[in-house]
């Protein structure tokens, strides 16, 4: 018998007593503040996203800190602190002490971090409110079974840690090669004055001859009729983050009202980011609008047999690292949207581009696919913890 059955065995044999989070944890609200407000220090601010936005020079929490994100794409992301930190844009959760023990509720609400990203609510900006979680019913097993509980789920967590951590380290070199592999593919070389992509004479042109490019922007956020019951997706970096660089749908949506005279974007439009996190890009696969961080490339008629944009999708990337080294950086750092548009792209024929992306997809197949290789044997490892973390905080209710 292991020291958790022994424990269950002599604290709580007829099963655990079940009660409402809210019931049995105090929700408070941390304070607001920008980034104009912060004074540098070592102290991180807790805002909206699954990372620290920011380091202020002062706390409103010490001690065991449970924060969970209140707005934004990442709305309810649970984390847990035993350092100083500062909570803006999210909560705390403060359980009895006398009843339970701050990582055990900290180890319950991650195992139920999907219910509470699925509690967000808002049409615009999603947000999750204490009184979202409150319903949760946790079981309150005795402290020392508690305590127990939270040994073990450490030491899982610590090995699910090192096992990720020598898999994504893997996983980084594969990426690598594979990006050596890509380049190469895309890359033109003069010979005897001709430009050759593999053998194959390529055409240049520039990036205005080949697309029409334009701006996103943000419909009015005070105007809800742009904003509730939104269909229309409306991209944004989360997007690219979250769901990759092949979309088909956007974390947020507008209405038809929301948009402009121009109309939306069409499908098989590129979204590269020419300002803030420069130098990202996604191919966009249905009509659209995106915020203004993100330039969209349209083709023009005259391409439409010329370009396969999967092909110019995987170029991009030569083109997200020239962005990142030519930017203006007066008071915003924006792509040199000038040089942008004389880019010089290199243009294969059509039979080429395609030998070239059917390559392509299928070593960004063996490196990203979630079913295949070193990603599949990191999800594994993540279901084998959750697999267990479910069995320890799962009671016989009294």
């Amino acid at each position: 018998m292991s020291k958790i059955d022994e424990l269950i065995a002599k604290y709580c044999p007829n099963g655990v007593e079940y009660k409402e989070l809210g019931k049995v944890c105090k929700f408070q609200r941390g304070n607001s503040i920008t980034q104009n407000d912060v004074t540098e220090g070592d102290v991180p601010v807790i805002a909206g996203g699954q990372k620290p936005s920011y380091y202020h020079n002062k706390s409103n929490r010490t001690g065991e800190t449970i924060a969970v994100s209140s707005s934004g794409a990442y709305a309810g992301f649970v984390s847990y602190w035993t350092i100083p930190v500062f909570l803006s844009d999210s909560f705390s959760v403060n359980p009895d002490m006398e009843l339970l023990t701050p990582k055990y509720v900290y180890y319950f609400l991650k195992h139920n971090q999907e219910k509470i990203h699925n509690t967000k609510r808002g049409s615009g900006v999603p947000h999750v409110h204490g009184s979202s979680i409150a319903k949760l019913l946790i079981p309150i097993p005795p402290l020392p079974v508690q305590q127990e509980i939270v040994n073990i789920l450490d030491k899982f967590t610590k090995l699910e840690a090192k096992l990720e951590t020598e898999l994504e380290e893997e996983l980084k070199a594969r990426r690598k090669q594979y990006e050596y592999y890509r380049n190469r593919l895309l890359s033109a070389t003069e010979v005897n004055g001709k430009w050759l992509m593999n053998g194959v004479e390529v055409e240049w042109k520039t990036l205005e001859e080949v697309f029409y490019i334009k701006n996103g922007y943000t419909p009015s956020k005070s105007k809800s009729e742009y904003w509730e019951n939104g269909t229309i997706p409306w991209f944004r970096m989360e997007d690219i983050r979250q769901n990759g660089r092949i979309l088909s749908d956007s974390i947020q949506h507008i209405t038809p009202d929301a948009v402009k005279g121009n109309g939306l974007f069409p499908a098989n439009s590129i979204i590269v980011a020419t300002t803030a996190t420069i130098g990202e890009h996604a191919l966009i696969i249905v009509d659209s609008l995106a915020n203004q961080q993100f330039t969209f490339l349209t083709k023009r008629e005259l391409f439409n047999e010329k370009i396969n944009m999967k092909f110019f999708h995987y170029f991009m990337f030569i083109i997200d690292e020239w962005c990142k080294n030519n930017t203006n950086t007066a008071s915003f750092p924006s792509v040199d949207m000038r040089k942008f548009k004389k880019y010089l792209i290199p243009i294969p024929p059509l039979s080429e581009q395609e030998r070239i992306v059917e390559i392509l997809d299928k070593f960004d197949s063996l490196v990203n696919d979630i079913s295949i290789g070193l990603p599949a044997e990191i999800e594994a490892r993540r279901k084998q913890y959750e697999y267990y973390r479910s069995k320890l905080l799962s009671f016989k209710p009294k």
